[in-house]
């Protein structure tokens, strides 16, 4: 019998508590699935009920509907990793003999796909938070009422990261640019040219809003404002803020990262090339002679800048400031986020005005687990709180015990318990 749906053929009588199969007459058939709840005397509904008058015209949708539901959903990388990811699960059911239903897939495949995964894993080309990563996207993609039961897979998903991780494995993170590295990065940009505008204006929001590589493709001319002493910037979505809410931080000039400055700078450029119209991406594709980049007319992103192009920006960047590496770890545009983050908290600015500047959501502690990275080996070891033992402060304690007693017999100071 299903456990999404039981038909009973009963008849109540006063007294019953649950429909009762009828013994010899046939009663009305009542319909009862994981979800029905009675009240006191209440009958579930019967099969033979009425239902709701509704007509064809009730089950279509227009092609203009249908359309704009095949519109790609989430953020454009998003969407991106999403078709990979699924491309690859569909050609490893191709090529099973025989082969294997990829959507709708069943528990079996799904988990004979994730074992897979695991078993390359183990031979060295995925980490475990890959392979979670594209099983949850394939688990995402099935219809929904018929996805796949995860638990045997994440079981084993589950073993393979706590040996991995008893093995060396690390989860690998973006290098923490402070504002030390991220000043000399900068300083090495020829800022006489348009393309050196945009880069210094792109680290620079990268630092002071903590922006993520998506948000900074994203920018439009209209999301920053230019003051006296301070620039205004608007996050129109980001990861924690699908809904488009939007975001916006005022920030203070800075003698060192200049904000103003370079602010003003690259929307003059802008207004040069003539692409500084309120709804024109703040940051669009530069060709290398400093004009404006032409794209296909089909491109889905018009003339803005890719999110990976900007990561690809950063690190030609940080490589020629002779800092590709910090700390053992690769920049990238990630990594000015974890050091704005880690200079704050440095700072002894709290928890939630970080979560606030950073757009986390409230009561996150991301922020402090993930994103504080103290370079080298830090400074907040709780064992530097422990006096030392021996020195001036075990020499006191023996000048004491040593001290001669008065003439009542009494020691003039009494000893302290070593314990």
């Amino acid at each position: 019998m299903s456990t999404e749906l039981e038909v009973f053929d009963a008849e109540l009588v006063e007294g019953d508590t649950a429909p009762r199969p009828a013994a010899t007459e046939q009663g009305p058939r009542y319909l009862v699935t994981q979800h029905t709840m009675l009240g006191p005397g209440e009958l579930p509904p019967t099969v033979e009920q009425e239902p709701p008058g509704w007509t064809d015209a009730d089950f279509r949708i227009s092609p203009e509907d249908v359309a704009d539901l095949g519109r790609p959903r989430g953020a454009e990388n998003t969407g991106i990793n999403r078709k990979s990811t699924l491309r690859r699960f569909e050609t490893w059911c191709t090529a099973q003999s025989p082969p294997r239903m990829a959507l709708p897939c069943t528990t079996a495949t799904y988990t004979a796909y994730g074992l897979h995964l695991i078993r390359l894993g183990r031979a060295g080309k995925y980490k475990p938070d890959s392979v979670s990563k594209y099983m949850s996207r394939i688990w995402n993609a099935q219809p929904k009422g018929r996805r796949p039961d995860r638990s045997h897979f994440l079981d084993h998903l589950r073993t393979w990261r706590g040996q991995w991780a008893k093995a060396g494995g690390e989860v690998e993170r973006a290098a923490t640019a402070t504002i030390e590295y991220t000043l000399r990065i900068i300083a090495k940009i020829d800022e006489s040219t348009n393309i050196g505008k945009r880069d210094a204006l792109l680290l620079v929001l990268a630092y002071s809003n903590l922006h993520r590589e998506m948000e900074l493709a994203d920018l439009l001319v209209k999301h920053l404002r230019v003051y006296e002493r301070s620039i205004r910037v608007t996050t129109a979505a980001s990861k924690t803020d699908q809904a488009g809410v939007g975001a916006t931080r005022p920030i203070e000039d800075r003698a060192d990262l200049q904000q103003v400055r370079r602010a003003r700078a690259w929307l003059g450029v802008l207004r040069e090339l003539g692409a500084d119209a309120p709804h024109e991406p703040l940051f669009p594709g530069l060709a290398s002679t400093g004009r404006l980049r032409q794209y296909p007319p089909e491109r889905e992103r018009g003339n803005r800048m890719r999110p990976g192009s900007i990561n690809e920006r950063v690190q030609i960047l940080a490589e020629r400031a002779g800092v590709p590496y910090i700390d053992g770890r690769k920049v990238t545009s990630h990594s000015f986020r974890r050091g704005a983050n880690t200079d704050m908290k440095a700072a002894g600015v709290a928890l939630a005005e970080r979560n606030l500047a950073g757009r986390w959501k409230p009561g996150s502690t991301t922020a402090d687990t993930i994103y504080d990275s103290p370079l080298g080996v830090g400074s907040r070891d709780p064992l530097a709180k422990i006096p030392l033992y021996g020195g001036p402060a075990r020499a006191a304690v023996a000048h004491a015990r040593s001290a001669p007693s008065d003439p009542s017999g009494a020691a003039t100071t009494p000893p302290s318990p070593i314990r």
